[in-house]
């Protein structure tokens, strides 16, 4: 009698496996349970209008959040950006007409409680005063301890990686 309910068991095994790998394996979308985010952002490019890519990850984190089935409000994001690479230009008021894109899409985000903080020291190589930039930015002694500090108090770290795109998805999809 064992040994026929162990055979049926392995029939059945056998049969529900077979039946299994005939159906063709796919993924599935799943909602990861998120909750409030704490992150700053490590702003440092070698071409100015990387910035404009780089904007994209702000994007790419807070529209989820702020669209169903998540529904945050704004306030429950804690964002900042420290920028310290040649992008620093884009911020700088004299220079608005050239990075107007970017420019405006920081202040729509700076409305939604981004904050933006440009690195004292850089801004000095670049000759720069608090006074050039926008109102949406703050002038912070360095980036590099800014960084620092804002790991220290629980923040997740995002450096953009910034590629150029030479194909277009529609050419490798």
């Amino acid at each position: 009698m064992l040994q026929g309910m162990i055979g049926l068991t392995m029939l059945v095994c056998l049969l529900s496996s077979a039946a299994v790998a005939t159906e063709p394996a796919v993924s599935r979308a799943v909602q990861t349970p998120y909750t409030e985010q704490k992150v700053v952002y490590d702003f440092y490019f070698d071409e100015p209008d990387k910035i404009n890519s780089a904007l994209f990850w702000i994007r790419s984190l807070i529209n989820p959040l702020l669209e169903e089935p998540y529904g945050m409000a704004p306030e429950f994001l804690d964002i900042k950006v420290v920028v310290h690479g040649t992008e620093i230009v884009a911020l700088a008021r004299n220079n608005y007409n050239r990075y107007l894109d970017a420019v405006e899409r920081m202040r729509y985000y700076a409305s939604l409680g981004v904050q933006f903080k440009v690195c004292g020291l850089a801004a000095r190589d670049y000759d720069y005063a608090a006074t050039d930039f926008y109102e949406f930015v703050e002038v912070v002694p360095s980036a590099i301890t800014e960084l620092a500090h804002w790991q220290l108090q629980g923040f997740a770290l995002i450096t953009p990686n910034v590629m150029e795109k030479k194909h277009a998805i529609e050419d490798i999809r």
